[in-house]
């Protein structure tokens, strides 16, 4: 073989086998790459299920700790548990606290702005002296609410008895344990309040009850100041707001005329009519959502019905949250109102409180709120929420002004 043919051919092997090697370690640089590739998103996989899992079990942990304080009684506990469950929710993200989720457990429950607590007073002070006035109230964790509705009662009890010391209470532990783990307010239940004024040494005792009717909460209540009876020389209890329950849907009596004319004054005042009749006029219909109750009370609700149609108001309907009695359900109401030919509707509640019923039930976004309802119906053009307790209106501050007085008169007798 000639020198230069077999140079030539050595040349192109030697190319060759470079090449082959070079591919082959590209090939393997390129599986190695991917491979670690594949390690990194493995990983960021793996990290990011495991942050998740972290969010979650540091969600769920909060839910808990909520869950544990949404209950009716207080223990020895509660105060703690309150102070765990807050700072628990403080440690969370924005993104974990979306998380939160229980049985009665969201992220509302420290979440929601319902307003300035500190505009509110708790009354649980103590030199209260001989005489004290108990305000006592279901109560209501909007702050708002309880700022303007609850304090605005007992605002205008003190004012009328400077002789007395006014104190509060409220009677669902729930509302009180949620107040107090969000906004470190300190509000008295029935037992704490009672147990104060007696260690108070207060003789005359005189309880005003904020509650709409003579229905199950109130006759929880007297039971608890019964036992407590003996404590003092002297105890009354105070009519509630709609005074005595009577007998069927025609018994109406002056308590109930009062609200009545009261409630449909401050609502066509807010609607901008001058009169009942001339918002009916206009088509305007009037809607008072009240809470609705199984107790024998229920009948108080038919009797608003009837006070209002006694004072000529045909553009006024009353209903209620639970649909008991089962005629102010709100699908009832609804059609009460089409077949009346009202074609505008404005929602307000029969409530001392413009609470969680006010903002959710009534006029919240969710298909089963009235607000919704009456609009799924198609029948109206336009429906609107007056969100305000009764508490803030000046002529039922003074109704329990009233039941107040006739409190402390009998007490002489």
């Amino acid at each position: 073989m000639k020198r230069k043919t077999l140079m030539a051919l050595i040349l192109s092997v030697s190319m060759a086998a470079s090449m082959t090697c070079a591919a082959t370690s590209a090939f393997a640089e390129t599986e190695e790459t991917t491979e670690a590739a594949d390690d990194a998103e493995a990983t960021d996989d793996a990290e990011d299920a495991s942050s998740e899992d972290a969010d979650q079990e540091a969600a769920k942990k909060v839910a808990d700790l909520i869950d544990a304080i949404y209950v009716q009684e207080r223990t020895d506990d509660t105060d703690a548990q309150c102070t765990e469950a807050k700072e628990a929710w403080d440690a969370l993200t924005d993104a974990q606290k979306e998380l939160v989720e229980g049985e009665e457990a969201s992220p509302e429950y420290f979440g929601r702005d319902t307003g300035d607590a500190s505009q509110d007073d708790p009354r649980n002070q103590d030199e209260i002296g001989e005489n004290e006035l108990l305000v006592v109230s279901f109560g209501t964790s909007f702050n708002d609410s309880r700022a303007q509705d609850i304090k605005g009662i007992e605002d205008a009890l003190q004012e009328a008895y400077p002789d007395w010391s006014v104190r509060r209470a409220f009677t669902a532990q729930i509302i009180i344990n949620h107040v107090q783990a969000r906004d470190d307010e300190h509000i008295d239940n029935m037992q704490q309040a009672l147990d104060r004024a007696v260690a108070n040494g207060v003789k005359n005792l005189v309880v005003q009850p904020t509650h709409l009717m003579h229905g199950a909460e109130y006759d929880e209540m007297v039971e608890v100041i019964d036992e407590y009876k003996d404590n003092f020389e002297s105890v009354a209890i105070a009519e509630p707001m709609l005074g005595e329950v009577g007998e069927d849907a025609t018994v109406i009596n002056d308590d109930k005329a009062a609200v009545a004319k009261a409630i449909t004054d401050e609502a066509v005042k807010i609607a901008g009519y001058d009169s009942m009749e001339a918002a009916a006029e206009d088509g305007t219909a009037f809607v008072f959502m009240g809470h609705g109750t199984s107790h024998t009370a229920n009948v108080t609700y038919d009797q608003m019905q009837t006070q209002m149609e006694n004072l000529g108001f045909t553009n006024a309907f009353i209903g209620t949250v639970e649909g008991e009695p089962e005629d102010t359900a709100c699908d009832v109401v609804i059609d009460k109102v089409k077949e009346a030919g009202f074609k505008k509707v404005i929602l307000r509640p029969l409530m001392v409180v413009a609470g969680d019923h006010a903002n959710n039930d009534m006029a919240g976004d969710d298909d089963d709120s009235w607000k919704s309802m009456f609009e799924a119906s198609g029948e109206f053009d336009s429906v609107d929420c007056q969100i305000e307790g009764l508490g803030r209106v000046e002529a039922v501050e003074q109704l329990y002004v009233e039941h107040t007085k006739a409190a402390i008169d009998s007490l002489a007798k």
